[in-house]
C-alpha cells in the first residue's frame, strides 16, 4: 500500500474522530494558537507556512517543514526539521534533520543532522550524524553517533554504534553491530560484524562475517571469510574463504582454523571425517548401522598391487617441502576404486586409509591361520618323527638281542 493511501485512509480516520466529538468537553485555557485546517499543527517561524493539500502534518521549530506543500502524516521537531520536504510519513526530531529531504518517504532521523540530505525511503536514523550523507539509499537504519555516516546511495544497511559503517558510500545489505565496526567499509556488501572494531579495516570485501571484538579487524579485501572470537581471523587480510574459530588464522585462502584442538588431548572417542560437501562426520562400526555383511576374502588381496611411495606436497601447500610417506590416489584408483576419495567433480582426491587398515587386518589374519595351520601340519609331523624315532630305537634293541653269542676258544698249551 502506497503512502498517499495510507494517507487517505488516515484523515479520514480522523475525520470520522471529529464528526464524534463531544461538544460538551471542557476547552484548554489559554486556547492552542497552533490549530489548523487538515489536522495540522505548526508553531515556529514560518513552520509549514507553503503547506495546501497536506494533512496531518506537525511543524514545530524555526523552518520546520517551510516548503512542504502536498506531503502528509510528517512530524519535523526542530530548527529546519524537514525543511524542503514535500513526502510522505517521515518524521524528524533534531536541528536540519532531514532538511534536505524532497520525496523521500517512510524515513525517521532521530538526532541533530541527521539525515540531512537524504531523498530515499525508509531510513531510520539515530544519533548526531547518522546517515548525514544519504541521498538515494533505501532501507538504512543507522543507531549511533556518524552511524553510516557517509552512506550516499548503499541501501539495506543496518549500523548499531558509534562509527559503525561510517565510511560506507555504495555497499549494500551490510550489518555492524558495535563501536567502530565495518568503519572503513565503503562499496563492500552483504558483511556481517558483531563486535567493537570488527572487520575494521575491510573496504570493498564481501560477504565477510564476523563475530566478537575486533574479529577480522585487519580483512581489507577478502571475502567469504567467517571469523568467531575475540580477535578471531586476525591474520586475515586479503585472502578469500577463510574460516577462524578462537583463533587468527593465516591468510591463506580456502583453510580453516579452529581454536584448542591441537595439543588438547582426547583419551577416547571417533576420529573425525569430511567429505566433499564440507560435511563433518565420525565412521560407526555398530552392525545396527550396516547391512550385507560378509567376509572380506580375497578383497584384501589388491593390497599387494598398492605402491607406497615417498613425496612432498607442493610448496604453496607446505612451504616446509617435509618428505612424506604415502600412496597416490589415482594410483590406488587403478587398483581398487572404493579405496578413493572424489571431490565435488569426481575427481580423485585422497585415499581411504581406514579402509586400508581393515584389509591390513584380513591379510595378516589369513597369515595368521596359515600360521597357525603351518604349526598344527608340524607338530603333526614332529609328532610322526618321535614315533618313527622310538620305533627304530625299539627295532635297534631287538636286533641288538638276537644277535649270537660270540664263543670263545680255548687255547691250550
Amino acid at each position: 500500500m502506497t503512502s498517499k493511501n495510507h494517507l487517505t485512509i488516515f484523515t479520514t480516520m480522523l475525520s470520522v474522530v471529529a464528526c464524534f466529538a463531544l461538544p460538551q468537553m471542557q476547552a484548554v485555557v489559554p486556547a492552542p494558537d497552533g490549530c489548523y485546517p487538515g489536522f495540522t499543527t505548526a508553531e515556529g517561524c514560518r513552520a509549514l507556512e507553503s503547506l495546501t493539500t497536506g494533512q496531518g502534518n506537525t511543524g514545530l521549530g524555526f523552518w520546520s517543514l517551510i516548503l512542504d506543500t502536498t506531503g502528509g502524516l510528517n512530524t519535523g521537531v526542530g530548527a529546519q526539521s524537514l525543511a524542503m520536504n514535500n513526502g510522505d510519513l517521515n518524521t524528524a526530531v533534531g536541528v536540519v534533520s532531514l532538511v534536505f529531504n524532497l520525496t523521500g518517504s517512510n524515513n525517521t532521523a532521530v538526532g541533530a543532522q541527521t539525515l540531512p540530505f537524504n531523498d530515499g525511503d525508509a531510513n531510520g536514523a539515530f544519533g548526531v550524524y547518522a546517515l548525514f550523507n544519504n541521498t538515494d539509499g533505501d532501507a538504512n537504519n543507522a543507531f549511533g553517533e556518524f552511524a553510516l555516516m557517509s552512506n550516499d546511495h548503499g541501501s539495506g544497511n543496518t549500523a548499531v554504534g558509534s562509527n559503525a559503517l561510517a565510511s560506507n558510500d555504495i555497499g549494500n545489505s551490510n550489518t555492524a553491530v558495535g563501536v567502530f565496526a565495518l568503519p572503513d567499509n565503503i562499496s563492500g556488501i552483504e558483511n556481517t560484524a558483531v563486535g567493537g572494531a570488527a572487520l575494521f579495516t575491510n573496504v570493498d570485501g564481501s560477504h565477510n562475517i564476523a563475530v566478537g571484538q575486533a574479529a577480522l579487524s585487519n580483512n581489507t579485501s577478502g571475502s567469504n571469510n567467517i571469523a568467531v572470537g575475540e580477535f578471531a581471523g586476525l591474520a586475515v587480510i586479503t585472502s578469500n574463504n577463510v574460516i577462524a574459530i578462537g583463533v587468527q588464522g593465516q591468510d591463506i585462502s580456502d583453510s580453516c582454523f579452529i581454536g584448542n584442538i591441537f595439543n588438547a588431548m582426547a583419551p577416547s572417542g571417533s576420529a573425525v571425517f569430511i567429505d566433499a560437501n564440507n560435511r563433518l562426520g565420525t565412521i560407526t562400526s555398530s552392525k545396527r548401522f550396516k547391512e550385507d555383511i560378509k567376509p572380506i576374502g580375497k578383497s584384501s588381496e589388491a593390497l599387494l598391487e598398492l605402491k607406497p611411495v615417498t613425496f612432498r606436497y607442493k610448496k604453496e601447500i607446505d612451504p616446509a617441502a617435509r618428505s612424506q610417506f604415502g600412496l597416490v590416489a589415482e594410483e590406488v584408483e587403478k587398483v581398487n576404486q572404493d579405496l578413493v576419495v572424489r571431490d565435488k567433480e569426481g575427481k580423485p582426491y585422497s585415499v581411504r586409509y581406514d579402509q586400508i587398515n581393515a584389509m591390513l587386518l584380513n591379510e595378516f589374519l589369513k597369515e595368521h591361520h596359515q600360521m597357525q595351520d603351518l604349526k598344527a601340519i608340524v607338530a603333526e609331523q614332529q609328532k610322526q618323527i618321535y614315533a618313527l624315532t622310538a620305533g627304530l630305537k625299539k627295532v635297534s634293541a631287538q636286533l641288538e638281542v638276537s644277535k649270537p653269542a660270540r664263543q670263545v676258544v680255548a687255547n691250550n698249551q
